[in-house]
């Protein structure tokens, strides 16, 4: 009887495969941000922030990000901590404190993504451009539902 690889019964998990793939990216863009003092998460966090002009709720970063609440109260913090976002008072709703990037925040944003990035493209040598987006895409419709911008 011919010994199969160890991950060989795996190979038609989904799940599996999403989660090892995820590991790797993770990893990957941990290893990309640590001379920003970000990881994967506080990133993803200043991402948001920066593309939201007047600022973004806890509530929403956490519903956006899958996390729980306290999760990104800690998350905020500690950009805060690193002057990279503020917390700002809602014009629309007294109750609510938006997460707005600073300037150091959308500076250091514009040189971590390129870090990232770089990170990223050296996890996916091995597929085509079209390969590529279709992955984006695929991921994109079961994550959030809707699919990637065309390649252009």
């Amino acid at each position: 009887m011919e010994a199969r690889p160890a991950a060989a019964a795996l190979t038609d998990d989904v799940g599996f495969l999403l989660s090892r793939a995820s590991g790797l990216f993770v990893r990957a863009s941990n290893q990309a941000l640590v001379s920003f003092g970000l990881r994967v998460r506080s990133y993803s966090v200043l991402l948001l922030a920066c593309d939201a002009d007047d600022g973004i709720s806890q509530r929403d970063l956490a519903e956006v990000l899958g996390l729980d609440p306290s999760q990104v109260v800690l998350l905020v913090d500690e950009l805060t901590e690193n002057g990279l976002v503020e917390r700002r008072p809602s014009e629309t709703d007294r109750r609510t404190r938006l997460v707005v990037a600073t300037d150091a925040g959308r500076r250091v944003r514009a040189d971590a993504v390129r870090e990232v990035d770089s990170a990223v493209d050296a996890q996916l040598t091995g597929l085509t451009g079209t390969e590529r987006y279709l992955l984006r895409d695929l991921l994109g419709r079961l994550v959030l539902g809707v699919g990637a911008p065309a390649p252009g």
